[in-house]
């Protein structure tokens, strides 16, 4: 099993970025994708996910409008778009799975997500 986040940078403010989640070794289709960011000094959390087959998405409450998620089931992947990016953006952004036979994802805790990504880093600064 593998995923494989990719896209981060050092971006200015106000800069967009896509990050991506290249997966290999399951069953993408049968499992909800989530984007966890940790930020230095700070706990991870949850910014947005995908229930399987693009089924649903959530997204947290102080990024919306901002991060958009989705996944091309023909390609095992799932993108994280961010836009209009700030320096409290500034995180270790990784991906993550869970088999899920609903067509739901959580973010409000990592407990459920059994497989990780070894993260990409995104620093915002001018």
């Amino acid at each position: 099993v593998q995923l494989q986040a990719s896209g981060g940078g050092l971006v200015q403010p106000g800069s967009s970025l896509r990050l991506s989640c290249a997966t290999s070794g399951f069953a993408f289709h049968d499992y909800a994708i989530g984007w966890f960011r940790q930020a230095p000094g700070k706990e991870r959390e949850g910014v947005s996910c995908v229930g399987p087959l693009d089924s649903s998405t959530r997204t947290l409450d102080s990024v919306k409008g901002r991060f958009t998620i989705s996944r091309d089931n023909a390609k095992n992947t799932v993108y994280l778009h961010i836009h209009s990016l700030e320096p409290d953006d500034t995180a270790i952004y990784y991906c993550a799975a869970y088999r899920i036979f609903l067509p739901f994802c959580a973010i409000s805790s990592a407990n459920p997500y059994k497989y990780w990504g070894q993260g990409t880093l995104v620093t915002v600064s001018s």
